[in-house]
């Protein structure tokens, strides 16, 4: 069975370690190897990357009624598929908060049917 390696550079510390990952070609590409991390977290990172990439989805949302802020920042609960992030965009562009606004509201629930909730990271 013939095997590919992808080169990725972690991001799960500030180390940014470069991975390399074997994946035995066939039906599905299973992960062979993993070298070139420093540490546990850089292996379980580059296994999901090459197989299941996902993504926390930061970004801020208007907010009315305030006194002072006029955005609020916000992020997914947990991440998302990759392939969903922009799925995930579009639904933010059509959102908007009301103030008070606290720290760990939901802005928007299952956004763009990800499962994950849309939350607000300060107080506005």
């Amino acid at each position: 069975m013939e095997n590919k390696q992808q080169v990725l550079t972690c991001i799960r510390c500030p180390r940014g370690c470069q991975v390399t990952v074997s994946l035995a070609l066939g039906a599905d590409e299973a992960v062979v190897s993993v070298v070139g991390n420093s540490c546990k977290r850089g292996e379980a990172y580059a296994r999901a990357e090459v197989t299941n990439p996902v993504r926390t989805v930061t970004t801020t949302v208007p907010v009315s009624g305030g006194a002072t802020e006029k955005m609020v920042s916000v992020k997914t609960s947990r991440e998302v598929p990759k392939d969903k992030v922009f799925d995930v965009m579009a639904a933010v562009m059509g959102l908007s908060a009301v103030s008070p606004v606290r720290i760990g509201d939901v802005i928007c629930e299952n956004i763009a049917g990800t499962g994950a909730d849309l939350i607000a990271t300060k107080d506005a």
